[in-house]
């Protein structure tokens, strides 16, 4: 009988703030506000979409944002917060990392410190609700100002230690190159921050290239069309730079045509370090565990390929040693049946 993927401790590295709301929440949430959802977000849920061009990037956006609009007080926020959580702790999640950025929010919650230190709280009441650590990314967007980005990594960095851990860069890569964005990353770096930009999901290798060359990143958001190129993913390999790779989220954007073709086993083979995420359950329609179900059903990985994920994603963590150590111990007493 194969072993309970839901008993499998893991960590979830790529998951996006409003992406993470059910989608149930979503759909209360607005019709307590009087708020029109577009039928691709309510009937026709989840959405059929395609980014890989312009036009359907923009669609793609266009209902990120209309998600967005429902979140309008505080308590939506501690919410969304504590569903996730309960969401993570039930597919065996036990350290998440979710991203945010607060310039969405800013207007409405009393600006960037104030939106930030909203979903710090919220994150920590979560997490001690549901009894698995989270901690926060704070990501720039690519179709912002280089600027905007600073400003978020020295507010980033005044966080340390006190729940944020990374810096990330998110949306469309065809627009902003990362050496845009070099200074940005250099000012988060310096304060103590991991690197994980997104890469290698609309662009090819050379955008994940980019990424370590002009980012220093530690990781890199989905990063799996690294595939398309040998030398690249040894030299992840060698670097042990983690992708974070989101099969249900690239065959949802159209960067694989089938999920079959999402080069995980590739990776893996190479000996690349994987974190298998979610990315925006709420647009894509699944969750964490979905995501080892491919694994072990569509791409042929046994359990103790599957283990090694999970190490894999506690590895490429920022969760501190001793979290680390629990959950290490717990994959390896899930792979000898010793779950007791």
């Amino acid at each position: 009988m194969p072993r309970p993927l839901d008993a499998l401790p893991k960590a979830h590295l790529h998951l996006h703030f409003t992406g993470s709301m059910r989608h149930t929440t979503l759909i209360e949430l607005a019709r307590e506000q009087g708020l029109h959802l577009p039928d691709a977000l309510e009937e026709d849920w989840p959405p059929k979409l395609r980014a890989t061009d312009e036009r359907g990037w923009f669609r793609f956006q266009r209902l990120y944002d209309i998600a967005r609009s429902v979140l309008s007080r505080p308590d939506h926020v501690y919410r969304l917060l504590r569903e996730t959580a309960e969401d993570e702790a039930a597919a065996g999640s036990r350290w998440l990392e979710i991203q945010v950025d607060p310039s969405g929010y800013a207007q409405r919650f009393g600006g960037l410190t104030a939106t930030l230190e909203l979903v710090l709280d919220a994150a920590r009441q979560a997490g001690e609700h549901a009894r698995i650590g989270i901690a926060v990314v704070v990501a720039a967007n690519r179709t912002r100002h280089p600027l905007d980005a600073n400003t978020l990594a020295r507010l980033a960095t005044q966080y340390v230690g006190k729940g944020v851990v990374g810096f990330g860069l998110s949306n469309d890569e065809r627009r902003g190159a990362a050496r845009d964005f070099e200074r940005a990353f250099r000012i988060a770096k310096r304060g103590g921050l991991l690197s994980v930009p997104h890469g290698g999901e609309l662009m090819g290798p050379r955008s994940v290239a980019q990424c370590v060359d002009d980012l220093a990143a530690d990781r890199i958001g989905h990063g799996v069309r690294s595939a398309e190129d040998q030398w690249l993913m040894h030299r992840l390999a060698d670097r042990q730079i983690c992708c974070e790779i989101c099969p249900t989220s690239n065959l949802g954007l159209g960067v694989a045509q089938d999920v079959a073709d999402v080069p995980l086993r590739r990776l893996f083979d190479a000996g690349v370090p994987i974190a298998l995420g979610s990315d925006d359950p709420l647009l894509f329609g699944a969750r964490l565990l979905p995501q080892y179900e491919l694994a072990r059903d569509v791409y042929g990985f046994s359990d103790a390929e599957i283990a090694e994920l999970a190490r894999q994603s506690v590895r490429s963590s920022a969760a501190p040693e001793s979290v680390r150590k629990e959950l290490l111990k717990g994959v390896d007493d899930w792979l000898t049946g010793s779950l007791e």
